[in-house]
């Protein structure tokens, strides 16, 4: 049975994450879009069970329903449907490192609904980490100097794509107005107001921190589940621990330029003759 709102909310996890049951996002009203988008705000990321019969029409309409839906510049799309891109864990859908999509982006995507259409017989988790929690979770120091700071986020894939844009290492949501940290381990190459060396030693803490059993959900997922994301919000990773095949399809909302308190130093600038050597993390520019 279907209904306009959920039937059933359930918490995945106490750190984030809630399913619902009992809405068909075919027939998807404005009431129950209304739910599933407070659950968002208040949980990050919402699972819709039971959606084995999701149209990719429906899919698409449900994307729009949160803003603008983003053509992939990259990735392999359904045919007939550019706005859906095909995840397939043969064709290098095993994306197993935490990450936020798309930081590279100067306006990343706000939110990303993924539909698991097929799933081998055991594993395939995905797992996904509070970013507000993180942040509320460190010292008061620490959050002080995060706060006037920026990273830079980088994407190189051969000659074919490159992005690259600077934002705050902390953003606050623009519908919450909580505080979140963001820099990931995929995407972010290094904090410009720092040496590289500081840098590194930084960043490497904030992604060990981030990544912490205490701010994380893991969701086993059943064939036809949608997952709902803010990306702003959370950095997810697709476990590894599978041989048979995991597909799906995934529509990416186009986003908002993060916002965050203005950076309180200027650029570091290395001196005469100064070298640095990569250590550990993705500082993949030079100075």
């Amino acid at each position: 049975m279907t209904t306009s709102t959920a039937t059933e909310v359930r918490l995945v996890a106490g750190a984030l994450g809630a399913q619902v049951r009992g809405i068909d996002l075919n027939t998807l009203t404005d009431e129950g879009f209304a739910q599933i988008h407070d659950l968002l705000l208040k949980h990050q990321v919402v699972f819709v069970a039971d959606q084995a019969a999701l149209t990719p029409q429906a899919h698409i309409a449900f994307g729009r329903r949160f803003g603008e839906v983003e053509l992939h510049p990259y990735l392999p799309r359904l045919e007939g449907h550019p706005e859906i891109v095909l995840i397939d864990s043969t064709d290098g859908g095993k994306v197993d490192v935490w990450h936020t999509d798309m930081t590279f982006h100067q306006s990343p995507p706000i939110a990303s609904i993924l539909h698991l259409v097929e799933l081998p017989a055991v594993g395939g988790d995905t797992m996904w980490t509070n970013q507000c929690r993180v942040y509320e979770a460190l010292s008061a120091p620490l959050r002080d100097l995060l706060d006037g700071l920026t990273a830079i986020h980088v994407i190189r894939i051969g000659t074919e794509f490159t992005s690259r844009a600077e934002h705050p290492v902390v953003r606050v949501h623009p519908e919450t107005g909580r505080r979140s940290l963001y820099v990931n381990r995929l995407f972010t190459s290094h904090i410009p107001q720092l040496t590289r060396n500081e840098s590194d030693a930084l960043l490497q803490y904030l992604f060990g921190f981030s990544e912490s059993p205490q701010f994380t959900c893991r969701y086993r997922w059943q064939a036809g589940d949608v997952a709902i994301w803010d990306n702003r919000v959370t950095q997810h990773y697709a476990v590894n621990d599978y041989d048979g095949l995991r597909r799906g399809q995934r529509i990416t909302v186009l986003g908002d330029h993060p916002s965050g308190d203005r950076p309180r130093w200027p650029h570091y600038a290395p001196g005469a003759g100064e070298r640095y050597w990569p250590d550990r993390v993705n500082a993949v520019e030079s100075y």
